[in-house]
């Protein structure tokens, strides 16, 4: 398994080729948080558009200007670099004055709203992400694109961490550090690097249930995700009454966040967990050892608000929403080969 790009599609082959990413506006990323902000408070949140920034980036940038330290502003979620996208940041202002944020508008950075909070923006505090995604030099087999999205709304794509989870090398990294050979103090890039290690384990589990095509069923032993939710059951058999919410999506069959704890998973799930698990004996060992906590993720993700258009001849458009820790370009992979394309 070298990359996202090489794992088991779930619906064939994509019927076209193209170009994502041919400039940063090609993809707009539109956070949701979900609540409003409460108007009063100690911390203020910002919304900002930036253009060919990181996330981190813009946290240092609002830091400085706010006279706050790094570690102190918060966001809900990364947003990729090659991108034009907005999103939230809390910054700390306790009897400070409110400074003047549009100093701060440029070409790749612009302040939208800032409104009073009571609280510090935690990571994984927003509800998705919308996204206007266009592809160019698209070619290939577009009488069949039609069939393809509704296949993908009725039925999801794998959930597959996407490859700006990964990096260059932040699979050998985590390996190293674990292993001791690579010293790694700041808490953000370590953070970075063991995310990446569980996340390719993951990877390798949908790969396999892909494969057998029962990433979007239940298999006896399921750990089954309610959806929109953390919470979880084991089902130790599979009846009607299993099979009619897993067609309704209200539930989800899940896959292991590999960490300090056993997998609820039994049965024919179990079964294919440890078989595939058995190759990553030490990164499991070592993701124990690195403080994780066993979690779960459900196995198909399912886009929302779905629209697409041919904007010219060789131009696509597509947009849809994504609940969060979702990555876009896994959707697309389905509908359009572009190996070239980040996270």
């Amino acid at each position: 398994m070298s990359t996202v790009y090489d794992l088991p599609h779930a619906h064939g082959a994509p019927p076209l080729t193209g170009v994502l990413r041919a400039r940063p506006e090609d993809f707009l990323v539109d956070e949701a948080l979900g609540f409003e902000a409460s108007g009063t408070g100690d911390h203020v949140l910002v919304q900002v558009r930036k253009r060919g920034m990181n996330t981190p980036d813009v946290a240092r940038i609002l830091a400085r200007h706010a006279g706050a330290a790094s570690r102190d502003v918060g966001y809900a979620g990364l947003k990729d670099r090659h991108a034009v996208t907005s999103q939230w940041f809390s910054v700390p202002l306790a009897g400070k004055p409110e400074p003047d944020w549009s100093a701060l508008n440029n070409e790749q950075l612009t302040v939208l709203a800032a409104q009073r909070h009571q609280r510090k923006l935690r990571r994984g505090a927003l509800t998705g992400n919308r996204f206007s995604i266009v592809l160019r030099e698209v070619h290939g087999d577009w009488a069949a694109l039609p069939a393809r999205l509704q296949k993908i709304i009725d039925e999801g794509v794998p959930n597959y961490f996407g490859e700006q989870r990964f990096g260059h090398d932040n699979v050998a990294r985590a390996r190293r550090m674990l292993a001791g050979e690579l010293q790694v103090r700041d808490r953000f890039e370590r953070g970075i690097y063991l995310s990446a290690l569980r996340s390719y384990l993951f990877n390798a589990v949908l790969a396999r249930r892909v494969a057998q095509d029962s990433w979007r069923s239940a298999l006896a032993g399921e750990v089954m995700l309610l959806a929109g939710s953390r919470s979880f059951f084991v089902a130790e058999t599979v009846d009607e009454t299993l099979l009619r919410r897993l067609a309704e999506q209200d539930i989800h069959p899940s896959g292991p966040l590999w960490g300090r704890g056993e997998s609820p998973a039994r049965g024919a799930a179990r079964s294919v967990e440890d078989a595939v698990l058995a190759d990553y004996d030490e990164d499991r060992e070592a993701l124990v050892r690195g403080g994780l906590d066993m979690e779960r993720r459900s196995l198909r993700l399912l886009p929302r608000g779905v629209e697409w258009s041919r904007d010219a001849d060789d131009v696509l458009r597509v947009g849809f929403e994504l609940p969060a820790g979702c990555y876009a370009t896994v959707v697309l992979r389905e509908l359009v080969n572009c190996p070239a394309a980040e996270g």
